[in-house]
């Protein structure tokens, strides 16, 4: 990208897995440049049959194309959600099309999360808890220390934690949706 070139900035999403329950959470805003140009956009999905949830960041050009083909691999391994994203890394790293993909993806079912980026990058984090965006570090903070000290939910937690990042980070706002295996 070129230092003329608008910069689109946006998304946050974050996993908290407790408790047997999994639970993504997304920020609504869009930017182009320092314009706010969408402030309810969907970043999270519900896949195979309801058991999978998948948030993305990055360009939603790029983000639906890996939406389309994580499916597709969730159908091909019937489910199985740990060789599912094994398959899509290998795919992302190897496939000249998919290595040009701006994007990045968290997906949980009630058993596992898996962070995934264009480099290959396969990532389980050892807490059930990982974040993705702009505001990602912000939200994944929030929800740690909140996971240590408190009892609260997995809902809980991550819909604090995203009002925590939209306080803080410019590219978050307070349009939280909330999704719940």
């Amino acid at each position: 990208m070129t230092e003329t070139a608008a910069e689109f900035r946006s998304t946050t999403v974050l996993a908290v897995r407790r408790a047997d329950r999994a639970v993504m959470a997304s920020d609504g805003q869009v930017t182009l440049g320092n314009t706010v140009v969408k402030q309810s956009a969907r970043k999270i999905r519900r896949l195979y049959n309801d058991r999978v949830l998948a948030g993305f960041a990055g360009a939603a050009a790029d983000s639906f194309a890996l939406f389309s083909r994580f499916d597709a691999k969730l159908e091909e391994y019937r489910g199985n959600l740990e060789r599912a994203v094994v398959e899509l890394a290998r795919d992302w790293r190897t496939d000249r099309a998919l290595r040009r993909l701006d994007a990045m993806l968290v997906v949980a079912d009630r058993k596992a999360t898996f962070l995934l980026s264009g480099t290959g990058d396969l990532i389980e984090p050892d807490d059930g808890i990982v974040a993705i965006g702009s505001g990602g570090p912000f939200a994944m903070a929030a929800a740690k220390a909140l996971a240590r000290r408190t009892e609260l939910d997995a809902r809980t937690i991550a819909d604090e934690s995203m009002r925590i990042a939209a306080d803080i980070c410019i590219y978050t706002n307070a349009s939280v949706t909330i999704e719940e295996l």
